[in-house]
């Protein structure tokens, strides 16, 4: 039976053939993570991460859309850093300066809740890594999930041209 209590969140499980280690960089060195993160047809010409726990993160996401170009900042904290393995970080819409903008602010339903989190865990199995990630606040069926879903796949065509 489905909890209807719980909260609606993405997640997202693929087995990616590199190993752990180029798999925890893609998540957690800004050039990598710019490189696959957001929708097809993002950008992301901006990208500040300092994972480890308390370590900041302001991400800038840049689209066409059929009502002209969007710019989009995401900042968020890192609240779980093990190396390889686990990563947990907060998520919030915001100004190019980090500052969090209500996500009504930005056109979404009421509700939606200001704070987010990203966790991802990852499962050394040699020449693969198992990754699960979950976006809890997110849900699957929003256009964020839909996003997620596209961002992961480019970081599976990413993965493949790095081994």
């Amino acid at each position: 039976m489905t909890d209807t209590s719980a909260p609606e969140w993405v997640s997202i499980e693929r087995t990616l053939d590199a190993p752990i280690a180029l798999v925890w960089d893609m998540w957690t060195q800004a050039e990598h993570f710019a490189a696959w993160y957001g929708p097809d047809g993002a950008t992301i010409p901006t990208a500040t991460m300092d994972a480890q726990v308390g370590g900041n993160r302001l991400i800038g996401m840049a689209m066409e859309t059929p009502n002209g170009p969007m710019q989009m900042w995401f900042t968020g904290e890192y609240r779980e850093v093990t190396p390889t393995t686990r990563l947990v970080y907060t998520e919030a819409m915001a100004d190019e300066d980090g500052n969090v903008i209500p996500p009504t602010d930005m056109g979404a339903p009421a509700g939606t809740p200001e704070f987010t989190e990203v966790t991802v865990e990852l499962e050394d199995l040699g020449d693969q890594t198992r990754m699960v990630m979950a976006h809890v606040g997110v849900p699957a069926d929003s256009p964020g999930g839909g996003g997620w879903q596209m961002a992961i796949n480019k970081l599976v065509a990413l993965i493949a041209d790095h081994t």
